[in-house]
């Protein structure tokens, strides 16, 4: 494992609420849901796409934009077009007026439109996701981010499009892997665009000598690695890695070590009912008293406190879909 795969490995897509609008110019389309991570695709046509107080970005055939910051957004064509719908989950759809639409006003399940041969298609993809991975993964990316169609070669959008419009059984667990496949393929490609500065980890990834400890550590989190073993296991001396590490991750080795098995005890926290003891050996903590100590300096809380907030907010992180 890397460290890109082992932070996308807890973000998994369960559930995800998926619609697809198509449509004639003018329209406009709010997204009134509040989950923490989506996806936009513009498969035809032209939109534009905005957050509260942001600028409205564009979107053309085959962009795809990547919104991690919670809270309701608007599509449209043009930009001021009046909101002709509001999708405020799975089983509710609002007309201009604020009434439920009915299944006559819409071209079948997950999808809103005026014909199915209109000029513009969208597909939205939405999915709960923990912010117990963010300070690696979520931290590095602005508000809304876009990923222009030549920049990304993806069959994906006509797949999930496809499984969409084909209520067949397990049509969501089809559609949950298929925005996973999409997330990952997006993010790497955004990485790569001219002027998108990565997260220091991800170029680091690419050093033939931090590269390889990074992988060490993300392999084997629980080993009790020190700056010494790991120098051995990458050919240098322990001043080369420690010098190298924290000049690429910004970070000293046994610094990122504590803050990422601190990172998969909280997802542990969150999605388990382990107690902190078994946790603490899992991420490499002989005792709970140790992983408090670490969880305590880096997250600022202990252990039981986390799982006790995280439990009281999980209701509204459930998804509706």
């Amino acid at each position: 494992m890397d460290a890109l795969a082992d932070l996308l490995e807890g973000v998994r897509s369960r559930g995800a609420l998926f619609s697809r609008s198509v449509m004639t110019p003018p329209w406009a389309v709010r997204f009134d849901q509040t989950s923490p991570l989506t996806l936009v695709t513009m498969v035809r046509g032209h939109a534009w796409i905005a957050l509260a107080d942001t600028e409205p970005l564009a979107l053309g055939p085959g962009d795809t934009a990547l919104l991690r910051a919670p809270g309701p957004h608007t599509i449209a064509h043009p930009v001021d077009a009046s909101i002709s719908c509001t999708v405020v989950d799975a089983d509710l759809c609002l007309g201009p007026d604020g009434e439920r639409l009915s299944e006559e006003t819409t071209l079948g399940a997950r999808t809103y439109g005026d014909t199915s041969d209109a000029p513009d298609l969208l597909l939205s993809g939405s999915y709960e996701v923990s912010d117990d991975l963010g300070p690696y993964l979520f931290s590095a990316l602005p508000p809304v981010l876009v990923v222009p169609a030549d920049e990304c070669y993806d069959p994906l959008g006509a797949m999930i499009e496809a499984e969409v419009a084909c209520a067949a059984p397990g049509q969501q667990l089809v559609l949950d892997r298929l925005l996973d496949l999409a997330l990952i393929t997006k993010l790497r490609a955004w990485f790569s665009l001219p002027g998108v500065e990565p997260p220091a980890w991800y170029t680091a990834m690419g050093d033939p000598v931090v590269g390889r400890a990074l992988r060490l550590m993300h392999n084997r989190p629980a080993h009790p690695w020190t700056v010494a073993e790991l120098a051995e296991r990458c050919g240098v001396s322990r001043a080369a890695l420690a010098r190298t590490f924290a000049a690429l991750v910004g970070t000293p080795p046994m610094t990122y070590l504590a803050e990422w098995r601190v990172c998969m005890a909280a997802e542990r926290l969150r999605t388990t009912d382990e107690t902190v003891d078994t946790i603490a050996r899992r991420v490499g903590y002989s005792t709970a008293f140790a992983l408090s100590a670490a969880f305590k300096r880096v997250r600022g809380t202990t252990p039981t406190a986390h799982r006790r907030r995280r439990s009281m907010e999980t209701p509204a992180l459930v998804s509706q879909s």
